[in-house]
């Protein structure tokens, strides 16, 4: 029986490529055995605190630690929890995308080259809301910058928008490994995030683009089908705001024929910000 030749480097590229493999996080290959045989850093004592004399020693509450780039992630209820206070706690944009910067929570960080939080006018009137983020927008940190980008520029600018006149997020701020679709997991500890930046933003309507973003911000278990082109209520606590769900530009580029419903719902979308 003849051995199977080795595989050339063009089927190993095919096959990390349907792996999910499609970038480097570092420029340079690291070699994890090597790590792993390393001894372990060598870490001292603190001293212990000296007392007063007489006075016994006061029980103090000890922080929760840390948790570092590529440690487990905490439990699920606790970093949905986490997010939650944290994102309460941001009194601006700046302040939230700072926050989400430092948090370690969500196992995607690690996975993902940068945080991308969001793009255009946060004094806009209207605010887009897709899922997470693709290879392009991991590379850039921008949301909405590959193909589905480009037609989503298309699409507003169709009606006099354009990202200076418009504010763009995700739901999901760290690029799944693959694309892969997010788990309901990582929506819930992502979703304190982007509800607090649509209160800061506090557009007149919010369009949230596609089906996961749809389900998530206005919580229906409907499909985008039945969805699209209805308008919803989005209770922030201070204020409640138009919504309207419509197609995901990427959705659009693999199903040309929707494009038409698409148009109807910019429509509706020009005319809701048209002054009465």
């Amino acid at each position: 029986m003849m051995p199977e030749p080795a595989p050339i480097v063009r089927e190993l590229l095919a096959f990390y490529l349907e792996a999910g493999v499609d970038c480097a996080l570092v420029e340079e290959p690291v070699d994890r055995l090597a790590e792993a045989d390393a001894p372990p850093p060598v870490t001292r004592a603190a001293p212990p605190p000296i007392q007063a004399p007489g006075f016994a020693e006061t029980a103090r509450p000890v922080a929760a630690p840390a948790v570092i780039r590529g440690e487990a992630a905490p439990a699920p209820d606790v970093a949905i929890a986490t997010a939650r206070e944290a994102a309460r706690t941001a009194p601006t944009l700046e302040a939230l995308r700072e926050l989400m910067q430092n948090f370690d929570g969500c196992a995607l960080k690690n996975t993902a080259t940068r945080l991308v939080f969001a793009d255009g006018n946060p004094q806009a009137r209207i605010m887009f809301v897709g899922e997470a983020p693709g290879r392009d927008e991991d590379i850039e940190g921008l949301p909405f910058v590959g193909r589905s980008g480009k037609l989503l520029d298309l699409m507003i600018g169709a009606i006099g928008l354009n990202r200076t006149t418009a504010y763009i997020a995700n739901v999901i701020p760290w690029r799944p490994p693959g694309n892969r679709t997010p788990t309901p997991q990582e929506t819930q500890i992502c979703l304190p995030f982007i509800q607090r930046q649509i209160e800061l933003v506090n557009p007149d309507v919010l369009v949230t683009l596609g089906n996961p973003s749809t389900q998530t911000l206005l919580s229906t278990r409907a499909g985008i089908m039945r969805t699209r082109g209805r308008w919803f209520d989005y209770d922030t606590g201070q204020r409640v705001i138009r919504a309207l769900p419509t197609f995901h530009p990427a959705y659009l580029l693999r199903s040309p024929s929707y494009k038409r419903l698409a148009w109807q719902d910019l429509r509706a979308i020009a005319k809701a910000l048209t002054p009465a």
